[in-house]
């Protein structure tokens, strides 16, 4: 279908002093359109940019353009953390699955939306690739669209078409999207994901984020059996397991034998496996990390990572003491939404020590370290020394299970801390 396109110079000028601007995530972050508005900072004094994590640069956050824009992130990825930690924008707890109710109920109205989707298919729909989540919602309610088309965008099914009729201006593109490549994988992370994929049954239905300890753990999944995948975001490994035949989703209670996620983050082989693929359906954040959606499956297997834990079970996992590092995301949803599924398996893995060599299972979380997951929500938790189940334990036995698998050279501290806090015997 013939459409007509403008410049990206000419598509941001919507944008006025004082508006609130949401940016697509992650892989579907429009450069493009990030930076025309960035080139507009002289002209512009107090745009709220609104976002989930994003890729690549984000100048908008730099100290010289503070009296231009200002950040409010939903979650805080690399390439903003500095300027959160450093007062020059500011972060949302919230879980994913709230998100887009931000801007269906106005909490956070939006005046512009910038997304980046696939071109328009005969009958005029773009998609929103690989990106749903909250994007569905900013489109719907933003008083402009803005989008960047892009032929290297995949075109995903399920919920994030876009007739070109609800786009306002339209910048034509044709740009790689950002790629996230699988690392090597270290000896700890292999042992890790090991202890993971052996505590995941045969059927299960996996939810994983993106990472060294989810990598791992897919590895490990090989000799597995008809797993299946309902998941806030998936990366690389996924794309192997299926082709290994060990991802069939036979086993899945809704929408059985299909993948089903919110956004994706990989390399081009991950971009071109969902493309126009019926194996994979993408949909908004408010469905995929919905605990009433992940429960109807069972042995809902969810495997999330922390920063550290205390020997309570509670979780951080959005900052490092004061400094905001993350976000709460869909750990939450899934930790709970797995919880209450037949079989199903609440799983925090960790490695047992920071690269300083410090203990991530503390007695005591560091002032002003935020709990995602509350000790009466945890469960499994991971390390490459083992693992805990921490569901029915009371705060003694929780404490001497936890000490069990941290690094050696802290498990009596932990044990010394307990007996003194708890009282009774706590082993080492």
């Amino acid at each position: 279908m013939k459409y007509r396109t403008i410049s990206a110079e000419e598509a941001v000028s919507v944008v006025r002093s004082g508006d609130r601007v949401f940016l697509h995530t992650a892989a579907a972050t429009p450069q493009r359109l990030i930076d025309a508005l960035v080139g507009r900072a002289d002209e512009l004094r107090d745009v709220e940019i609104v976002s989930l994590h994003t890729e690549g640069e984000a100048d908008y956050v730099k100290p010289e353009y503070s009296r231009s824009f200002r950040l409010n992130a939903l979650f805080v990825g690399r390439n903003v953390r500095h300027a959160v930690q450093e007062g020059l924008g500011d972060a949302i707890p919230i879980f994913l699955s709230d998100v887009p109710a931000l801007f269906y109920n106005n909490v956070l109205p939006l005046d512009v939306a910038f997304v980046h989707v696939s071109p328009p298919d005969r009958h005029g729909y773009c998609s929103l690739g690989v990106s749903v989540d909250a994007a569905r919602a900013a489109v719907h309610t933003a008083r402009h669209v803005v989008a960047q088309v892009n032929p290297r965008m995949p075109r995903t099914h399920g919920e994030g078409l876009l007739h070109i009729g609800n786009i306002d201006a339209m910048v034509e593109v044709d740009d790689e999207l950002p790629e996230t490549p699988v690392h090597e994988l270290t000896e700890i992370e292999m042992k890790i994901g090991e202890n993971v994929a052996s505590i995941v049954e045969d059927g299960a239905t996996l939810q994983m984020g993106i990472g060294a300890i989810p990598d791992a753990t897919l590895v490990a999944l090989s000799n597995h059996r008809d797993l299946g995948v309902h998941t806030e975001m998936f990366s690389d490994g996924v794309v192997d397991l299926v082709e290994k035949g060990v991802i069939t989703g036979r086993h899945k209670k809704t929408h059985n034998q299909i993948i089903v996620a919110s956004f994706l983050v990989g390399t081009r082989k991950l971009y071109d496996f969902v493309d126009d693929n019926p194996l994979v359906e993408m949909f908004p954040s408010d469905y995929v990390n919905d605990t009433k959606e992940i429960r109807k499956n069972s042995k809902v297997t969810a495997i999330n990572s922390a920063i550290e834990i205390d020997m309570t079970g509670q979780v951080c996992a959005d900052s490092i003491g004061r400094k905001h590092f993350s976000g709460v995301g869909g750990q939450m949803d899934f930790i709970r939404g797995a919880a209450l599924s037949e079989g199903g398996k609440p799983i925090i893995a960790l490695p047992s020590v920071t690269r300083r060599g410090e203990s991530r299972i503390v007695p005591m979380l560091k002032p002003g370290a935020g709990v995602v997951t509350t000790r009466a929500h945890v469960r499994y938790v991971v390390t490459e020394y083992g693992i805990a189940n921490l569901h029915g334990k009371n705060m003694r036995q929780r404490a001497e299970a936890l000490a069990m698998i941290a690094h050696p050279d802290f498990r009596e501290e932990i044990c010394r801390e307990a007996h003194d806090l708890f009282g009774g015997y706590v082993t080492r």
